[in-house]
């Protein structure tokens, strides 16, 4: 992938852009749109939105198991470029296939691969920033403090990601995953109550994590009640392993 000079800055400096900063204030930036607090998109005042969405470059190298992404790029898009190169490679972000990179490396970046490989911030290796200056910095230049600062502190709090260079990981071609449903009158509480006891001493293959929602309750009633949603992803090929489980 190639990236822009970093030297040039007529992109991120150009007149028009110094008098609409100066006559528009705050700015925002956008790589995927999923901003759950709407800091984005809010405003008491006139603003201005820096969107990346057409910076969607994806360069994946097999051979040195890395690979370039520029900050408008979605997960999905990311996880469909890596397969196409490698059924063993992968990456460890979100579930949401529509979530921006921009975003969501530069917050940790929270997946199901978390308790074998960490987050996504922990396989970034190197990284495209756009300064105040309006200069465009690398790893080494950007310096350590700012260069630990965007992997996991939010990095529209310091510029302008335009890219970032990540390590693969590997990952067998099958994996095995589900979802399964309890209510709270289907024994979720329960439940619940023992995945508290297991869910940190499991294998590091297996993902099992909850979510909460609300939803409806018997038809005799009507009632609202509490479901928990148990997402469950298993680095096995269970049709290869001789493995029983029993299913919550």
């Amino acid at each position: 992938m190639d990236h822009p000079n970093t030297s040039n800055t007529s992109l991120w400096k150009s007149p028009e852009v110094d008098e609409l900063s100066r006559d528009v204030n705050p700015e925002f930036l956008r790589s995927g749109g999923h901003d759950v607090e709407g800091l984005s998109y809010v405003s008491d005042a006139p603003f201005v939105i820096v969107d990346l969405v057409n910076f969607r470059n994806i360069a994946v190298d097999v051979e040195d198991r890395s690979t370039w992404i520029q900050a408008g790029a979605s997960l999905g898009q990311v996880y469909y470029r890596i397969a196409e190169k490698s059924k063993t490679l992968g990456f460890p972000a979100g579930f949401c296939p529509t979530v921006g990179v921009g975003g969501h490396f530069s917050g940790g970046g929270l997946g199901a691969l978390v308790r074998k490989y960490g987050l996504s911030a922990d396989q970034v290796i190197d990284a495209r920033i756009v300064n105040v200056d309006g200069k465009i910095l690398n790893k080494e230049t950007m310096g350590k403090d700012l260069y630990w600062a965007i992997r996991g502190g939010g990095a529209a709090n310091f510029g302008v990601i335009l890219s970032w260079k990540v390590k693969l990981v590997t990952v067998p071609p099958i994996v095995t995953a589900a979802t399964i449903d309890r209510t709270l009158e289907q024994g979720a509480t329960d439940l619940v109550h023992k995945w508290q006891f297991i869910a940190d001493r499991v294998h590091q293959d297996l993902y099992l994590a909850i979510i909460f929602t609300v939803a409806n309750g018997s038809q005799a009633s009507w009632e609202k009640t509490v479901k928990a949603q148990f997402i469950i992803l298993l680095m096995w090929d269970l049709h290869k392993v001789d493995l029983r489980i029993k299913v919550l």
